[in-house]
């Protein structure tokens, strides 16, 4: 079951994710189990967490305590850049499988393809396999590039069912967008707000959020909604967590479309401030 009235977005595999899940990075803890349970009590279906973000098993036990049943449930983790040699993979997926307590997970990534290792279709062969055991139900990748995409359909013949991107209005990634689209392949947003702090004191986005009687962040999720991708807020706050999901008693317009459009700036990409997050993931 999808959070109400959240459009569902489906892959060539037919995999369906609801449009709006629940980012988990940097939350970990005790705190960070009642953040979960608490964002899994005002909707969320659909949980990200990763092998880099040394919380699967709070999300694991935040899924098994929140009294929802399992298949009800969607919960994603990656693999990181540094175990993607096949046999290292299959370890580290069975370990995210067993950190987590549950008996699958329902959507895995190979988190970015460390292409100057050059075993990204290691891992992915590593994943397929999984899948066909069943240890996760789906699978997918995460700052892939089409090149890198290419390569893992000609190797094994299939395709991810997701490409988690950088997407937010100051870096709108259109091309990788319209290859993930013919291809199938579902792309979900991470870091949807981008630089928040930035981006929220954008004058066009107060501007439509007044227009609308919204907030900021509700004008930019809205945005994701509308461009057909699926995005993956982060709060700690129950308000706000409620906030970010109540997406659906209103639209942007034309042209508000239009003049976010137009923000869409390759220098806002948040790597190009933090290119070592290419070596953390």
């Amino acid at each position: 079951m999808n959070p109400p009235d959240i459009p569902v977005r489906k892959s060539h595999s037919g995999l369906e994710l609801p449009a709006i899940g629940f980012g988990t990075y940097k939350i970990n803890g005790f705190d960070g189990i009642e953040a979960i349970e608490s964002a899994l009590r005002v909707g969320y279906r659909l949980i990200d967490s990763a092998y880099n973000y040394e919380n699967e098993g709070i999300v694991g036990r935040a899924i098994r305590e929140s009294g929802i049943a399992r298949e009800d449930i969607q919960v994603t983790s990656k693999l990181p850049g540094r175990h993607q040699d096949y046999d290292g993979a299959r370890v580290t997926i069975e370990e995210s499988v067993a950190r987590m307590g549950l008996d699958y997970i329902d959507l895995y990534l190979i988190h970015w393809p460390n292409p100057s290792k050059g075993k990204y279709t290691d891992a992915w062969r590593a994943l397929v396999d999984a899948q066909k055991q069943g240890i996760v139900k789906h699978i997918g990748v995460s700052n892939f590039l089409p090149g890198h995409i290419d390569m893992l359909i000609h190797s094994t013949g299939v395709a991810p069912d997701v490409n988690q991107i950088e997407l937010h209005p100051y870096f709108q990634q259109t091309a990788q967008r319209a290859y993930d689209k013919t291809h199938g392949i579902i792309t979900e947003a991470w870091s949807p707000l981008g630089r928040a702090n930035q981006m929220l004191k954008d004058t066009t986005l107060t501007a439509i959020a007044k227009k609308h009687g919204i907030s900021v962040v509700q004008a930019i999720l809205r945005w994701h909604v509308q461009i057909g991708d699926v995005c993956i807020p982060k709060s700690t706050n129950p308000e706000r967590q409620r906030a970010n999901i109540d997406l659906t008693g209103f639209t942007l317009d034309g042209d508000d479309m239009m003049k976010i459009a137009a923000l869409d700036n390759p220098e806002g990409r948040s790597f190009a401030q933090n290119p070592q997050w290419y070596e953390e993931f």
